[in-house]
């Protein structure tokens, strides 16, 4: 018999879950029993989700909100930190701007953002930003650039689908003109249409000097500053702080 569940879940294209733990389920009625069935599916299609959705984000390391401090970022009155966890940003298509030294949790704060979105069922994409703009000039100088941003407008890449892009350490290596172009249209295809964090310690006035063109510069942080809020990260480097070496 259960050789014949197994067969017919798999032409019906249910996970072993569905009917692994039929047993284990009381019920007094046949109704009662499919209810709970069911429901049980659901619950297990939800994580399943969920642990597609964090593998697909390709964070760099799983952060949560679990112990962290706010009490060195100072957060705009526009914004909560309850807003920031629940990701209400998100649904309003707003952007982060995440401003400080090095070392003082801005890519912590970032990832535990995207990690609760994804728990909560949004599709979220974590880069490093030099390892994107490397990736779209590799993908123009083998050809691969059409296929590239197709994939990208349908999220196999990046972000058609997705709600949240994340962009970790903004500005810490400059970049050719032609990057800076592949850069630019990657934020227009974001704005207005999904969320943005970026995490930099590099001021505005200083972008001019990663990106080596001043109108493509300005017309970035037009289209980043719009409908964003800046959280800015004050203190010294946790990392530092936290160094076996004696200073």
């Amino acid at each position: 018999m259960e050789t014949l569940i197994e067969t017919c879940c798999k032409k019906l294209k249910i996970g072993k879950g569905f009917y692994e733990g039929y047993k284990d389920i009381q019920a007094e009625t046949h109704e009662e029993f499919l209810l709970k069935l069911l429901e049980q599916e659901l619950k297990n299609r939800e994580i399943a989700r969920k642990k597609r959705l964090l593998k697909a984000a390709n964070f760099d390391v799983i952060k949560t909100f679990d112990n962290y401090s706010f009490d060195e970022v100072q957060i705009p009155t526009s914004l909560s930190i309850e807003n920031l966890k629940s990701g209400s940003f998100i649904e309003k298509k707003e952007n982060l701007i995440l401003f400080g030294p090095v070392g003082t949790g801005k890519t912590h704060l970032a990832t535990a953002i995207g990690v609760e979105a994804c728990n909560r069922g949004k599709p979220v994409k974590f880069f490093r930003t030099a390892s994107l703009v490397n990736q779209l000039v590799s993908a123009k100088a083998s050809g691969e650039l059409p296929k590239l941003f197709k994939q990208i407008r349908k999220c196999d890449l990046l972000i058609r689908k997705c709600d949240l892009l994340i962009c970790d350490e903004w500005g810490y290596i400059p970049f050719e003109r032609e990057g800076t172009q592949l850069l630019f249209q990657v934020i227009s295809e974001c704005y207005e249409t999904k969320s943005v964090i970026i995490t930099t310690n590099l001021e505005f006035s200083k972008w001019n000097g990663v990106f080596y063109d001043e109108k493509m510069t300005s017309a970035i942080i037009d289209r980043l500053v719009h409908h964003s809020h800046l959280l800015i990260f004050t203190g010294t480097s946790w990392r530092l702080k936290h160094s076996t070496i004696n200073c």
